[in-house]
């Protein structure tokens, strides 16, 4: 993933290494739908990072809520340790339709190295990999005023990212509808409400899949050496109808 400057502020949206070649690991039910745990043994993209199917990094709680953690082992003769990454991947493809996720935590208070991502992703780099996303980040700048962005790829075109602000709120909603000729991102916050997408860069419906994860920016180190993590109650598909 390469830093792109947006104006004056430093925008890097998307997932653009999302999928490196890793192991898939163990599978969870979240939602009432199977995902698999992304694991990896060296650094992989996006940023990159070492992902982890560890029990540390993603679980489903009693309360069937997703957990996806950022987690530091102290190693010997590493300074600031390894960090661990956490991404789920959707077993089946869902094609066009309404895709939205509840968020139980925070999302304003993120370190700006830290990135959420919500996203469809293919293997198959046709119609840039059919990437869609929603992320919560600063991309390693403290300084951009907004702390989220929503990008149809491929990212390096500026018409194609619409960033926000996304306030204090214990529990949001994000989603976007994606049909033939656009992309609705909505969002409940009063702010950046909506944006809607429409162009040639609308992606094709084909072997693309939901994904979530929680990775550091170009692989940087927080300031603060503690396990950071996101709560997610809900994941919810509706076909476009």
């Amino acid at each position: 993933m390469m830093n792109r400057q947006r104006r004056i502020f430093l925008i890097v949206p998307a997932v653009v290494l999302a999928v490196a070649t890793p192991a898939m690991g163990r599978t969870v039910t979240f939602s009432g739908q199977q995902w698999t745990v992304k694991n990896s043994v060296a650094k992989v993209g996006p940023g990159p990072n070492i992902f982890s199917e560890s029990q540390r990094n993603v679980f489903v709680d009693r309360r069937g809520r997703l957990h996806l953690r950022l987690t530091r082992v102290a190693t010997r003769g590493a300074r600031d340790g390894v960090w661990y990454s956490a991404e789920v991947i959707g077993t089946q493809s869902l094609g066009y339709g309404t895709y939205s996720w509840t968020i139980d935590s925070r999302l304003d208070r993120f370190d700006p190295n830290v990135v959420l991502g919500l996203f469809t992703w293919s293997n198959d780099p046709a119609y840039n990999n059919r990437e869609i996303d929603i992320e919560f980040t600063r991309f390693g700048n403290p300084r951009n005023p907004f702390n989220a962005d929503r990008t149809v790829s491929p990212y390096t075109k500026l018409e194609n990212n619409a960033p926000f602000v996304q306030p204090a709120s214990r529990r949001s909603i994000h989603s976007f509808t994606w049909a033939p000729n656009q992309v609705t991102f909505r969002n409940s916050n009063r702010l950046f409400a909506q944006w809607t997408f429409t162009g040639s860069d609308v992606p094709r419906a084909g072997d693309e899949t939901p994904r979530m994860n929680l990775w550091l920016f170009q692989g940087r180190t927080p300031k603060r050496a503690k396990t950071i993590e996101v709560i997610i109650s809900d994941f919810r598909f509706t076909p476009l109808g």
